[in-house]
């Protein structure tokens, strides 16, 4: 039997989160046929895992339009615009109601181990591109299978690898052996299993973005109930005006509310700051840690560590289709300007779609998270930008594909996830031009630990 026309083959859709999902209802709406295939149980399972987190953003700005079109037969409402989500909240109210209307079109326990084109590895070029892609997976009772696809959208994300603790971008010499002791995640308090690791006890928090202010809070509530519960937090830079973010004056008033409790831990000697460290090697002292710089100096033993460095694609089953990634940020090359964290503020990132997302693999696109590579500032309504353009283009109407139809909100494209306890009034910040607001004054205490083995 002749394989079918390569337009007759579905489009693959790595990963069913909330950017892969709306891949999907894009590709409905255009009349495409979409397959997602998705290595958990269900939707959104990396959302699942930070459940007890609550988004920055609130409910208007984390659905799809063409997501909510479909939902819309369902009686489906989507929550208050103005409140925010949690991680659960997000998973159970929207991204699985979305994934039980696209049925069949979702493949669970499915995971990528290879990405093809089929009969030629990366090397050949012969008719490469009217070949259809070959996509390689394995079920979770470990049966192999291949599946045929007219193209390749990858939304698998960034959560399965996170960031080691060594400032070189390494594990740290330890890390590995520690891994007991070590977390990379915001730890769920809730679960008492995971709050009796930490009360009592003394957690080096390493990171200074979202995720660190997260944990920070969280530990100084877990303090306020748990004597001897303290948080040694770790930063490679030093304290500056910018360190905690905008405060009041952010425009985005979940992450300055999250900032300024993260302050309030600190000025409260629940965490202590140590600056300018950066881990080389871990160390064990008995049952607990000790972190090592690379400039000699060392901790105070601590019982757990935290690591909250960020996170990194994970590139290793598209090694046979050829990729125009940034070699620092490992974001396609044409999006890599537009994010650079080294030259732009989160401000100045604006929408895009096929044209910055295109590879040398024609009909290969990397979305949502995964297309940021390593840079950390990333918008859900940015990711439904992506593959709405994307989904034109794979429907031939390149017009459509290469407009700009998001209006992003004063807020401009700064996104994450942050534990925020919604105020009666939410502020709109202060005048500062960009979204990341004006910063608020800070006056902290700085713990510099001894070169040998001085605490903090």
């Amino acid at each position: 039997m002749n394989a079918p026309a390569t337009h007759q083959l579905p489009v693959v859709v790595i990963g069913a989160g909330p950017v892969g999902l709306a891949a999907a209802a894009h590709l409905v709406e255009r009349g495409l046929e979409p397959l997602v295939l998705e290595a958990g149980p269900s939707a959104g399972t990396a959302v699942r895992d930070w459940a007890h987190v609550r988004l920055f953003s609130p409910w208007a700005e984390v659905t799809d339009p063409a997501a909510e079109k479909l939902l819309a037969p369902t009686g489906w409402v989507r929550p208050d615009g103005g409140t925010y989500p949690t991680g659960g909240d997000w998973a159970e109210q929207y991204l699985q109601p979305l994934a039980d209307v696209l049925g069949d079109k979702i493949r669970y326990g499915a995971t990528v181990t290879g990405v093809a084109r089929a009969g030629r590895d990366r090397i050949v070029d012969a008719d490469r591109d009217e070949q259809p892609f070959t996509v390689h997976i394995e079920l979770a009772d470990g049966r192999e299978e291949r599946i045929s696809a007219r193209a390749v959208i990858d939304a698998s994300g960034t959560w399965s690898i996170p960031s080691p603790i060594g400032a070189d971008g390494l594990p740290a010499l330890g890390e590995k052996a520690a891994a007991d002791r070590i977390s990379y995640r915001v730890p769920d308090l809730r679960d008492p299993l995971v709050r009796a690791r930490y009360a009592g006890r003394r957690t080096a928090v390493v990171g200074s973005g979202a995720s660190a202010f997260t944990a920070l809070a969280s530990l100084a509530d877990l303090a306020e109930e748990e004597p001897g519960t303290h948080a040694a937090w770790v930063l490679r830079r030093g304290i500056g005006a910018n360190t905690f973010g905008g405060g009041e004056a952010d425009q985005l008033p979940a992450r300055g509310a999250l900032g300024l409790r993260a302050k309030v831990a600190v000025e409260a000697g629940h965490a202590s700051a140590v600056t300018g460290f950066r881990t080389q090697a871990v160390e064990r002292d008995g049952d607990r840690l000790v972190l090592v710089a690379e400039d000699g100096r060392h901790l105070d033993p601590v019982d757990e560590v935290v690591v909250l460095t960020g996170f990194r694609p994970d590139l290793s089953f598209l090694s046979e289709v050829r990729l125009g990634l940034d070699e620092r940020l490992q974001t396609p090359t044409a999006l890599a300007p537009l994010i650079d964290p080294n030259v732009h503020s989160c401000g100045t990132v604006y929408p895009h779609g096929v044209n910055e997302l295109a590879h040398p693999e024609q009909d290969l696109y990397l979305v949502g998270m995964k297309s940021y590579g390593r840079a950390p500032t990333f918008l859900a309504l940015t990711g439904y930008e992506q593959v709405r353009s994307i989904a034109a283009a794979l429907a031939g109407d390149r017009d459509a594909a290469e407009r700009v139809e998001l209006t992003l909100p004063e807020t401009g494209v700064c996104g994450g996830a942050g534990l925020y306890d919604a105020p009666d009034t939410a502020a709109q910040g202060g005048e500062g031009g960009g979204c990341c607001g004006a910063p608020s004054t800070l006056q902290i205490d700085v713990v510099t630990p001894a070169a040998t083995s001085g605490g903090c």
